[in-house]
């Protein structure tokens, strides 16, 4: 099948993108490189995925050349491109404009095309709000502008899944941490903190944040399974992400295991939109695409400390 991805040079879009290349699929790759952090750190994931047979077009899903830049003969969407997190350098007109109006362009753009993709959207625990526990049919409280816009997106997809317009489905995946984690994240972070002699800035009482810390393998293994169970997930939500919960303290103190050194705290005040627990409740998934994500939070960190260690950036 020909494959587009969408945010093909980001953390979990790439990991995607090359799986799907293993898997023996044709998979094209599309990312507007956005400054939201290091471009180079793209640049390093393309030139994997280059190395794989994949490749990435530099555009923006809301450029009005899109579709003659790309194509139009996708047998699949997979769409990760959005405006990621919480930051208090992001404006709600950078969420609006990638999360919402970037995915009904896309949403157009499948609608338009020679023949109709099946589209998979990338959702957000941080649908859910504060607390993210439920099952697929909880009403969703976002509380942040990020967790607001990604709810719209997904539910535009899934009004033209009711309008048997278009088929597809949403994943909502929950605390991904792995090689290729942005610089932004926790882990990250902690690894640059703790190998460059840094302190790490913690926001006041996120020390006792309860998270379904996932390794992006795992996530990947959920993604994908939709390929062959197209017509049981068809205008569905599923939950993707460990069962398994770790505090923040416990992923602190697993990094400096690993690391075999102790990371200097500088605490902050308190963010607003932070979750206060996440704990993927994945029945869903693991009842009807026979979903099992299996990697300790141990292993995981160690693969991702050992990317950290060979990333060629001073």
């Amino acid at each position: 099948m020909k494959i587009l991805v969408t945010g093909a040079a980001g953390f979990i879009g790439s990991h995607t993108a090359e799986r799907l290349k293993s898997l023996g699929h044709n998979v094209v790759g599309v990312d507007n490189f956005s400054p939201y952090y290091d471009v180079e750190l793209k640049n390093l994931n393309v030139e994997e995925l280059n190395s794989n047979g994949i490749k990435v077009i530099d555009i923006d899903i809301n450029s009005f050349h899109f579709a003659e830049k790309v194509g139009t003969d996708f047998d699949y969407i997979f769409h990760f491109a959005a405006h990621p997190g919480i930051s208090d350098a992001s404006k709600f007109d950078d969420y609006h404009a990638n999360n919402i109006m970037g995915t009904q362009k896309l949403i157009t753009f499948a609608e338009q095309s020679n023949k109709t993709p099946y589209f998979v959207n990338i959702a957000t625990s941080s649908i859910y709000g504060l607390e993210a526990t439920f099952a697929e049919t909880e009403a969703p409280k976002p509380a942040s502008w990020y967790g607001v816009t990604k709810l719209a997106a997904e539910q535009l997809v899934l009004a033209k899944c009711r309008e048997q317009k278009l088929k597809g489905t949403s994943f909502r995946l929950y605390s991904v941490y792995g090689p290729r984690e942005r610089p932004d994240k926790l882990y990250t972070r902690l690894i640059d903190c703790a190998l460059n002699d840094r302190s790490f800035g913690l926001f006041d009482g996120s020390e006792k944040h309860l998270r379904s810390f996932t390794y992006v393998q795992d996530i990947v293994d959920g993604i994908i399974s939709v390929l062959g169970n197209e017509e049981v997930c068809n205008g569905e939500i599923f939950n993707l992400g460990t069962e398994v919960e770790n505090t923040t303290a416990q992923g602190i103190a697993t990094v400096e295991e690993i690391l075999d050194t102790a990371i200097a705290i500088e605490k902050k005040p308190k963010r607003a939109g932070d979750q206060s627990r996440t704990k993927a409740n994945i029945d869903k998934a693991r009842s009807l695409l026979n979903y099992d994500p299996k990697t300790s939070l141990y292993d995981g960190l160690e693969a991702q400390v050992a990317w950290f260690k060979a990333l060629p950036l001073e």
